[in-house]
């Protein structure tokens, strides 16, 4: 193939696809441009079918350092596992992608990406969709695309004043946007959703999804355009077709398996599940055949558990646990459940439970990040772990997964808009989501956890944040939309739309959406049905606690703020932060100073905090003619004592002002450490250096006077005083110099 490009401008930016050069052994691959942000996108197709019940489709986004021209920190020096946001986008690839795949196809799906460069304005993710669509397209795999992903922002005009959407905002729009939603889907339906919002309304959000449907349309069209211009030729492939007759013995089970299906707890439900499928396996196939079948078996077995559940619902209007699509299912709150820990919420929705616990620190303790991505650290950290008890499962444990990544971030998006400014609340914040039962919706419970375990810890959020999971079964023209989705009917119903607010508007969405046509009109249902679930469970976390605790826990730390001048930060911080390090093992308290002079001083108790702050506050102040100062003797010298005034900040006691009387040496009076009591005498405009006079003096002691020498001041050794030069006439007389005999 000969390199092949197309360049075109949408919405203001220029892009550029191009194949034929690069990476020509994979099955296809397209170079992704806009503005100097380079992405290659790989794909490749196994001729193999693999012996699978699921799609094996598989993607890897690979952060490279050298995109941004930087080498990576750490011993190795080299790119290891990606990132949150690598592996955030890798999902965000996969989750439009997938669904562009005829059912039952198993041969092995792989797409890499790989960011060759990163301009700092214009983000490689939705890039990355879009060239993956068109790598599989170029390939001829059996991909119902094109598929584009973009990314929408709301930006008031300067000129209008109005708000206006725009299409893929770069880095510094964004920045001015109160609205980051990202949607991907074909020309025809969306299948993938993830915002984050400023408490926009459920009318602006869907106004938002409605113009990122037409971008996508756009975007799609200029893939075929790039497409025509390669004609691939489609690859030849096979959908395994199951021999008929095992949907056959199957079907005479419908009606026990929708039976078996109407339990509210989960664990019974899916025993009896089990049980019937084990029946149903052992009665109607003989041991060849469940060894011939087994996956095929298994797949029937599960379109009959879906059909069953499906047309429960859409039928009668009932969910396999009694309730009605608009229900919620039993809450059980309670914050400040855990002693000494700064705060938390245990949130529980029917069988899913999770316990969010909330940690205060100093600011510097934020999370640094060395990506090829923007932003270069988190103030707000929010993490979720699902471990295997909480579905009464055996398994590894280890490292986030991929969706728990996912769920973590949703809930960090959600709360975000109501956290206070760093001036307003000098901490950095992270809050842990345990989840100990899980039955669907642990990231909205999640969010519901945070909320309170925030509240419990006195953070003093703007508006407290709820949310909720709708789902959808749609037969046809027959549509039933569902309110708090538990497992089996996000499993097999045909959208999951996680939605998270206030009582004033959205903060964060997700969706993934499995139905093909889904309108404007169901969308907006979904919302509205959100919204109320939404406001009714924040009603019932209200009702256990109303707002932020007017008083943190006696655990957490204490910060306040100090300003100093910028040209005193060396002073406070000292030599190799000796001065600074001494402060914090002499008083306990931890210090965060800032480049502009701002000083976070942490402590647990007031009388570290005041002692920090005293230390911190000496170091900077001035000394002022007629203050008085009790301070250690730290340097003796023959002229005098040098009394540390503050840390950092000495004076100088004359030896003629250490005692009544005149004293031969100053350690006749004074010795190193001794304490005294001092006046500033005098501050040079020009040196700084200050002259001290001690308070309530001595006597001298008997016998340290020395003995009076008459001699002239030059001839023993003392310098003249400033100023004090001999009038004419009375200069010290040079004797002449005798030569020669006259020696």
């Amino acid at each position: 193939m000969t390199k092949i490009v197309e360049s075109f401008e949408l919405y203001g930016k220029e892009y550029r696809l191009e194949t034929g050069e690069l990476a020509k052994q994979a099955t296809g691959a397209v170079l992704a441009t806009c503005g100097d942000t380079t992405v290659l996108v790989t794909a490749v197709v196994s001729k193999q079918e693999r012996d699978y019940d699921f799609f094996p489709l598989t993607v890897d986004f690979q952060e490279k350092m050298y995109s941004v021209g930087r080498i990576p920190g750490g011993y190795l020096k080299r790119e290891t596992k990606p990132s949150d946001h690598g592996t955030l986008t890798a999902r965000m690839i996969d989750r439009p992608i997938r669904p562009g795949f005829p059912d039952g196809y198993k041969n092995e799906v792989h797409i890499v990406v790989t960011p060759f460069v990163c301009d700092g304005q214009h983000l490689p993710d939705t890039i990355a969709v879009n060239a993956a669509s068109a790598a599989l397209l170029v390939g001829g795999a059996p991909f119902d695309g094109p598929a584009a992903c973009v990314r929408i922002g709301r930006i008031r005009n300067e000129e209008t004043g109005e708000l206006e959407f725009v299409v893929n905002p770069t880095v510094d729009e964004e920045a001015a946007s109160d609205l980051e939603l990202t949607i991907a889907g074909t020309a025809d339906y969306i299948s993938m959703v993830e915002a984050g919002a400023h408490e926009i309304s459920e009318e602006d959000m869907l106004a938002a999804m409605t113009f990122g449907q037409e971008a996508i349309a756009a975007f799609c069209e200029k893939q075929r355009e790039f497409l025509a211009k390669v004609s691939p030729t489609p690859m030849d492939y096979v959908i395994h077709a199951a021999d008929p007759c095992v949907a056959e013995r199957i079907e005479p089970y419908f009606e026990q398996m929708s039976a078996a299906l109407k339990d509210a707890d989960k664990l019974a439900r899916m025993g009896k599940v089990e049980q019937l499928k084990a029946q149903v396996k052992e009665t109607e196939f003989t041991e060849d055949e469940r060894a011939a079948w087994g996956s095929d078996i298994a797949a029937a077995l599960k379109k009959l558990e879906k059909r069953a559940m499906r047309k429960m619902i859409i039928e009668t209007g009932e969910r396999v646990d009694g309730r009605a699509p608009e229900e919620v299912r039993p809450l059980h709150i309670v914050p400040g459940y855990l002693p000494r820990v700064h705060g938390c919420g245990l949130f529980q929705r029917g069988q899913t439970q999770v316990m969010s616990v909330c940690t205060l620190g100093m600011l510097n303790e934020w999370q640094r990040l060395d990506t090829i991505w923007p932003e270069e650290g988190k103030r707000y950290m929010h993490q979720y772990n699902f471990p295997p008890f909480c579905t009464g499962e055996t398994g590894r444990m280890g490292a986030p997964k991929r969706r728990e990544i996912g769920h973590g971030n949703l809930a960090e998006k959600a709360i975000l808009p109501v956290l206070p400014t760093e001036d307003e609340f000098p901490y950095a914040i992270r809050v842990v989501s345990e989840v100990l039962e899980s039955n669907g919706s642990s990231s909205m419970a999640s969010t519901c956890g945070s909320t309170l375990a925030l509240m419990d810890a006195g953070v003093p959020i703007s508006a407290p944040v709820s949310g909720v999971a709708m789902g959808l079964i749609k037969e046809g023209d027959d549509v039933v939309i569902l309110t708090d989705i538990q497992g089996i009917e996000d499993f097999l119903g045909d959208m999951d739309f996680k939605v998270c607010g206030t009582s004033k508007g959205i903060t964060a969405l997700q969706m993934d959406n499995k139905a093909k046509g889904l309108s404007v009109d169901i969308l907006a249902r979904a919302l509205k049905q959100a919204h109320e679930g939404r406001a009714f469970i924040l009603d019932a976390m209200l009702a256990e606690i109303a707002e932020p605790r007017a008083e943190m826990r006696e655990t957490a730390p204490r910060i306040e703020t100090i300003k100093i001048p910028v040209d005193k930060i060396r002073d406070v911080i000292g030599s190799g932060g000796k001065v600074v390090r001494g402060i914090q093992e002499e008083t306990g308290a931890s210090i965060d100073i800032q480049e502009d002079g701002t000083i976070h001083v942490g402590a647990t108790d007031g009388t570290s905090m005041e002692a920090a702050k005293a230390m911190i506050l000496g170091i900077v102040k001035e000394p002022e003619v007629g203050e008085v100062y009790e301070g250690e003797v730290v340097g003796i010298k023959d002229f005098g004592a040098f009394v540390k005034l503050t840390p950092g900040k000495d004076g100088l006691l004359h030896i003629s002002r250490v005692a009544n009387g005149r004293v031969g040496k100053v350690e006749d009076v004074l010795n190193l450490g001794d304490v005294v009591k001092v006046e500033v005498l005098e501050v040079d405009a020009k040196t700084g250096k200050i002259s001290l006079d001690r308070l309530d003096k001595p006597d001298a002691p008997a016998g340290s006077a020395p003995a009076r020498d008459d001699r002239p001041r030059e001839r023993r050794g003392e310098r003249a005083p400033k100023g004090d030069k001999p009038r004419p006439g009375q200069g010290t007389r040079t004797p002449r110099r005798r030569h020669g005999n006259d020696a």
